[in-house]
């Protein structure tokens, strides 16, 4: 899983693993840990303005002389401002969610970054090559946050066959395990958001970190989807309420809304993991400890790599 993976050529890094963009999570010192460690860290822009975002790029750079990315959430309010600072900036790799970003590709591209576009559905990755995407994340329901409809064993596969651009695989994956099935389906790396939760390089508070590791096979839950954008989380207070309020037919959806928001900085800054949105995947039954970024990256490639050479000569 090194560097004559085209994953890792294409990005100049050395494993083929993403951090996910997590917002309230993925900041610069989780970033810099998940380059430093050979794989790419990213960096959320979330709702963050301009200077904000550019504030945090500039202490990735003080952190690390390896590539590293950022999110771009194309529905916040400050979406131009961050695609024109992430120019500004020269940052090598963006990866895009939550909208279309037909809008800001060329520019994008023209700035010599490369654009790797998050979906959750076979039509949304065809379309992302279309518009000239360096590679795709097929990111199924397992993951944490907002999700699809699609399982990344039924997802991967697909978009696989549909486009020639490498496939990254993201979604119910946090060992070597997760990694060499992903192998298997196709894919040319994997992106992890929840593993690196736990990472102790992971700036969110440690009421979150122990929320993860105790939690089982069954203990997230999605919420949202009468509002259209569903989102998986550990199961709390809030996601219990949240529940109960979306199934009652005389709630609106601006309830809805005013519920969630903030939710996830509460849980994430907060270490509010009653009443905060501990966003999660279904895989944090396999996350029981707190280790570095270095031991969580080596340790997945080292197993999948084990597990391919053993399956090779079956």
């Amino acid at each position: 899983m090194k560097k004559d993976n085209i994953i890792c050529r294409m990005l100049g890094i050395e494993y083929p693993v993403i951090q996910g963009g997590m917002a309230w999570v993925a900041d610069a010192e989780l970033a810099a840990a998940v380059s430093n460690a050979g794989g790419l860290g990213l960096i959320a822009a979330m709702n963050s303005n301009g200077e904000q975002l550019r504030e945090q790029i500039k202490k990735a750079k003080e952190l690390t002389d390896k590539p590293f990315g950022v999110n771009l959430m194309l529905m916040s309010p400050f979406i131009e401002e961050a695609v024109q600072v992430v120019c500004e900036e020269h940052v090598a790799i963006v990866t895009t969610g939550a909208g279309n970003p037909a809008k800001y590709m060329e520019r994008l591209k023209e700035a010599g970054v490369k654009v790797i576009c998050v979906v959750a559905g076979v039509a949304l990755a065809v379309m992302a090559e279309r518009m000239g995407a360096c590679a795709v994340v097929a990111e199924g329901c397992e993951s944490g946050g907002h999700v699809g409809e699609t399982t990344t064993m039924a997802l991967v596969p697909q978009v696989v066959d549909a486009v020639g651009i490498p496939v990254i695989a993201a979604g119910g994956i946090a060992d070597g395990r997760g990694m060499a099935a992903a192998y298997m389906l196709g894919a040319q790396g994997v992106q992890m958001g929840t593993r690196f939760l736990t990472a102790k390089e992971c700036t969110i508070h440690q009421n979150y970190k122990d929320k993860v590791i105790a939690a089982n096979d069954h203990d997230t839950i999605v919420t949202g989807k009468t509002l259209g954008h569903p989102v998986r989380a550990l199961k709390n207070r809030m996601t219990r309420e949240f529940q109960k309020k979306e199934s009652d037919p005389n709630t609106t959806p601006q309830e809805l809304e005013a519920m969630g928001a903030g939710a996830l900085r509460r849980a994430a800054r907060e270490g509010d993991v009653q009443n905060g949105s501990c966003m999660c995947g279904q895989i944090a039954g396999l996350v029981k400890s707190e280790n570095t970024c270095a031991e969580i990256v080596h340790g997945i490639c080292e197993e999948a790599d084990a597990l391919i050479a053993r399956f090779a000569n079956a």
